[in-house]
């Protein structure tokens, strides 16, 4: 009998979003424990579900929670922006109906202390495929205080971003992820919830894995893809992500495409790629919260792509 690990954010309104949908095929680009995936089975009993993970401790994991659905799901390895791209290939596009990410990092990442995300990890990791060459001791380490400089600043938004990076440079090497988090406590932001080296770590694990790069591209190859009737749902954890899924889900519903400045529209109107289901994200309710408090920062936004 298997120890479920955690309990996945928005499960409720991810299970509403694709209530509707009785045929065809749902993606889950981020399986992790597999939590989305097995709720998505159990509610859509006619629907086939392909999952994706990089990290092969969450398939082993997920293989075994999923296998009661043998027949309905199959599990791919890699990173969702190539493996989508795949299984677009694979299958008629007419078959996928439903695509779900849950950007970021997961609970079994976070609950593994070896795995380098933990604040009081003795290691510092942070990747999320084992297999990958850059890790956050390269980042720390390695990295030129420009360099440094310029995560901090772009994936944390930290003011002091400058003063943090050149002490990094002139203190390293750190060997842990507690160790950096202690050190740098007292050059971090003050009276949040969070933890205080929350910012930077989030900045470091984002740069060791592409995070917003990963989620540009899976967003573009949706945008390319011409989908018939298909609900898309990214929930992300990070402003910055949660404004680029925004910003491409408002360039998908515009019909129009011309310029501001032109005088009367050229375009044909026509250009429009479906709607924006969510005018404003969806966020975990007070029960929710209680319950998970790692759903506090999560947002939910979905778009339903159809043909014009």
């Amino acid at each position: 009998m298997q120890n479920i690990p955690h309990i996945p954010v928005l499960y409720r309104e991810v299970l509403e979003t694709f209530q509707s949908i009785d045929n065809g095929i749902i993606i889950d680009c981020t399986m992790g424990y597999g939590g989305h995936s097995s709720m998505i089975l159990e509610s859509n009993p006619n629907i086939r579900l392909i999952a994706i993970d990089q990290d092969q401790t969450a398939i082993d994991f997920s293989t075994q929670r999923l296998q009661m659905y043998k027949g309905r799901v199959e599990i791919k390895k890699g990173r969702f922006s190539s493996v989508i791209k795949e299984i677009l290939q694979e299958h008629d596009i007419s078959e996928i109906r439903g695509v779900l990410a849950d950007i970021g990092v997961s609970s079994l990442q976070l609950d593994q202390k070896e795995r380098g995300f933990s604040f009081e990890s003795d290691t510092l990791d942070m990747r999320m495929n084992k297999e990958a060459l850059l890790s956050a001791f390269n980042v720390i380490n390695e990295y030129s205080q420009s360099e440094l400089e310029h995560i901090l600043l772009e994936y944390a938004e930290l003011r002091n971003y400058k003063k943090i990076s050149s002490f990094i440079v002139q203190n390293r090497p750190f060997s842990s992820a507690k160790a950096l988090a202690d050190a740098t406590r007292h050059l971090m932001p003050r009276g949040k919830k969070i933890h205080p080296a929350t910012l930077l770590m989030q900045a470091i694990r984002i740069e060791v894995n592409d995070e917003l790069g990963e989620l540009k591209s899976l967003l573009q190859t949706f945008q390319e893809s011409c989908f018939e009737d298909t609900k898309i749902a990214i929930i992300s954890f990070h402003s910055l992500e949660d404004r680029i899924v925004k910003q491409y889900f408002s360039k998908w519903a515009k019909s129009c495409i011309c310029p501001p400045e032109a005088m009367r529209c050229t375009c044909g109107n026509n250009h429009s790629l479906g709607k924006v289901l969510t005018k404003k994200p969806i966020m975990a309710k007070e029960d929710e919260l209680k319950e998970n408090p790692r759903s506090r920062s999560a947002k939910m936004r979905v778009f339903k792509m159809s043909v014009q």
